[in-house]
């Protein structure tokens, strides 16, 4: 059996994360053992809140090595709003090093009359890897549901997957490398749409596990 490691470091809606992957047809558990992501198929880590206590509870319950050790072993990872920006160096929100997994800075939304911050609410995406396999079956420019006020500033712009534009700003919405898949939006909130890329996700997890 596939079992999905949702990681529990006290800074996400753990719940509403495991009923968009149990709709998917995934087998996740809330753990924040490092033994249980070793042990698991595939790791989820979700976020809400603020970077540097995030990078905080996670060094506190010896997850960053664990994390780390899995995503370089090959091992399907999807990251999921907060859980996107602590894979970066540092953010412009906080003082603490992030995980560094993934080159560069999140950075605060520039001041402008036209938006609102934090960015809340629908919007579309533009898919910069169309052929990622996070995005099969859905339509162009999906709809889907954003709650942040920092986004992330890779150094490489390759590992872009997707953008939004947010006013005049158009920023990275989703990272993808290899075993490596992160989005600043909430899929789990995203109505259908979410759902199918949940699906995604969890098919590249059973499709790991038969190989």
């Amino acid at each position: 059996m596939a079992v999905i490691a949702v990681v529990d470091y006290d800074m996400g809606n753990l719940h509403s994360v495991c009923k968009g992957l149990e709709k998917a047809g995934a087998t996740p558990k809330i753990t924040d053992s490092p033994k249980e992501l070793e042990q698991a198929s595939a790791i989820v880590l979700p976020g809400v809140g603020a970077f540097d206590p995030a990078v905080q509870h996670l060094r506190l319950r010896g997850l960053e090595e664990p994390i780390k050790a899995a995503i370089a072993s090959g091992k399907p990872f999807l990251g999921i709003c907060l859980g996107l920006q602590i894979l970066f160096e540092s953010s412009e929100e906080g003082t603490k090093p992030g995980l560094g997994i993934i080159k560069g800075k999140v950075r605060r939304f520039r001041r402008d009359p036209e938006i609102t911050i934090p960015h809340m609410g629908w919007n579309q995406l533009e898919l910069t890897q169309p052929k990622s396999l996070l995005w099969e079956h859905l339509p162009p420019q999906p709809w889907v549901y954003f709650v942040h006020s920092y986004y992330v500033d890779p150094a490489d712009p390759q590992v872009r997957a997707a953008t939004v534009t947010h006013g005049s700003q158009t920023i990275t919405a989703a990272i993808a490398r290899e075993n490596l898949m992160a989005v600043q939006f909430h899929p789990e909130k995203s109505s259908n749409i979410g759902l199918q890329i949940l699906s995604n996700f969890v098919s590249q997890v059973w499709a790991k596990v038969a190989a």
